[in-house]
């Protein structure tokens, strides 16, 4: 595989990592009706918004016109997959729950990336290492919801 290919792959991972937690959060936020934990959800929203701006920037940059956002079908099993789990428990408790294994699953895609896109881009690098941070933090500040 060609160099810019690998970094159009790369970049693909991480903006896919990205919008599902955005689409994550816009899909469970009507569920939310603790105050404090929509909050902390609009919050997470703005900084995935922002990581999703710097793809946008860097692929403008680079002269890459091939970032794509996940499938429909990965699009509808998450959607599904709330919408199910929510059903019958909205409570803020499981809400928090979710999030954090959401983020949980985000922070191990970073991991795996990182490995499978070694010395390809600093740029990148710095960008999956902003998420991975994020995504830790993120356990972290909902965590307290658990307690709910």
């Amino acid at each position: 595989m060609e160099q810019n290919e690998m970094i159009c792959e790369y970049l693909n991972a991480i903006y896919q990592n990205i919008k599902t937690a955005i689409q994550s959060i816009e899909d469970i936020l009507p569920k939310v009706k603790n105050e404090q934990l929509k909050k902390e959800l609009a919050q997470e929203e703005d900084k995935y918004l922002t990581l999703e701006k710097e793809c946008e920037l860097f692929a403008k940059a680079e002269k890459i016109e091939g970032l794509k956002d996940n499938n429909w079908f990965e699009k509808a099993k998450l959607w599904s997959s709330i919408n199910i789990s929510t059903m019958q428990d909205k409570t803020t408790r499981h809400i928090a729950e979710l999030m954090i294994f959401g983020s949980f699953m985000g922070y191990i895609t970073c991991i795996k990336d990182s490995f499978d896109h070694k010395n390809l881009s600093k740029e990148l690098d710095e960008i999956l290492n902003n998420l991975k941070e994020f995504e830790k933090n993120n356990i972290e500040n909902l965590i307290p919801f658990l307690a709910e």
